[in-house]
């Protein structure tokens, strides 16, 4: 062992530090728990009783050298990037590139695969009243949506005698292709992103606070058939060719006939896990033929036009196109997370 400690001596004392690096890699080589002055403390215990003192010794002397040689070149180091920091002809520090938020990532995602087949862009108030939320969307008046547990009231103003509507956030987008149809005349074919707010519990897969994008298409003869194709090109342009899908019954007060839209839970490939409830299966989005009423409300000659909608929730898809089993992830701003959406150049 004496013949060992004498070359990592020589080693050590004529060891550059040329570049950058070098000091973190002379520590790493010599000083860490792997490195060559630690394995030689861990060989220690095989060296014979009469030349333990001895070699101990050596041992001790050899990391001392090594210690000071490190502080020693780490000082001056320092000392010479405080001399670069007063250099100002020197380039600025480098920046890193920032990254967009997941939910910003699939929200334009989903806009660009609509717009490829027409569907333009639409945009409303987030705070909004009772009329274009519930009652032209032919929501009952004593539907649970209008109730406190669902929907953040900020003022409760109408009754039987009043014109007045109350006044609230949003639950969905929905508002805005209200909004939409009052406004424009067929055909329309439009889809409308933005936040919404409904009175729930924060869970792994629910959030008071979430990012909806809703799609109306009107215009004469449309039917289901337009509605599931359209669905299926944006499933395949989203999650790929092989994602699994199914179309089932449903009932929303807006649509008739009414479906939702599952794929295959891509976090655990349809085996079954928390955020799809152990079913393999996962829904994104609720969709079906916009009813003759809310036609008719919004000043649709319901005789001449027909259309579909849907609506999805932009973090459900974020999560089977990510792999994110805690949409709370979303919300946290901790920039482990959301530095793994960093682009690479």
């Amino acid at each position: 062992m004496k013949e060992i400690i004498e070359k990592i001596k020589r080693e050590i004392e004529e060891y550059r530090f040329d570049s950058p690096g070098s000091t973190e890699q002379f520590r790493i080589r010599y000083l860490s728990r792997r490195g060559a002055i630690s394995l030689l403390f861990d060989d220690f215990r095989s060296v014979p009783a009469d030349l333990k003192k001895e070699t101990g010794k050596a041992l001790n002397e050899l990391k001392n050298l090594a210690q000071d040689i490190l502080e020693s070149n780490s000082r001056g180091s320092l000392s010479e990037s405080a001399v670069s920091l007063n250099d100002y002809t020197r380039p600025g520090y480098p920046l890193e590139a920032g990254a967009r938020h997941p939910i910003s990532i699939v929200r334009n995602e989903i806009i660009s695969i609509f717009s490829r087949i027409g569907f333009t862009v639409s945009e409303g108030p987030e705070i909004e009243d009772d009329n274009h939320v519930f009652s032209k969307l032919n929501f009952a008046p004593d539907h649970p949506a209008r109730d406190m547990q669902d929907t953040f009231f900020i003022s409760r103003l109408s009754d039987e005698r009043s014109s007045v509507d109350d006044i609230l956030l949003r639950t969905h987008t929905s508002s805005v292709q209200v909004r939409v149809m009052e406004n424009e005349k067929p055909p329309i074919r439009t889809i409308s992103p933005g936040r919404v707010f409904r009175n729930e519990a924060v869970s792994a897969r629910a959030h008071c606070i979430f990012h909806q994008v809703e799609g109306l298409y009107i215009d004469t003869n449309v039917s289901f058939a337009d509605l599931r194709q359209t669905l299926l090109f944006f499933s395949r342009e989203m999650f790929g060719p092989s994602v699994e899908i199914r179309f089932r019954p449903s009932y929303f007060p807006f649509t008739e006939p009414s479906a939702e839209l599952d794929v295959s839970c891509r976090l655990c490939s349809g085996k079954g896990c928390n955020v799809c409830k152990h079913t393999g299966w996962l829904e994104v989005l609720g969709c079906g033929m916009v009813h003759q009423a809310v036609l008719g409300a919004c000043g649709i000659d319901s005789e001449k036009y027909t259309g579909f909608a849907f609506g999805m929730g932009i973090e459900r898809i974020a999560m089977l196109k990510y792999r994110v089993d805690d949409l709370r992830l979303y919300f946290e701003n901790d920039i482990r997370f959301l530095s793994q959406f960093r682009p690479v150049f």
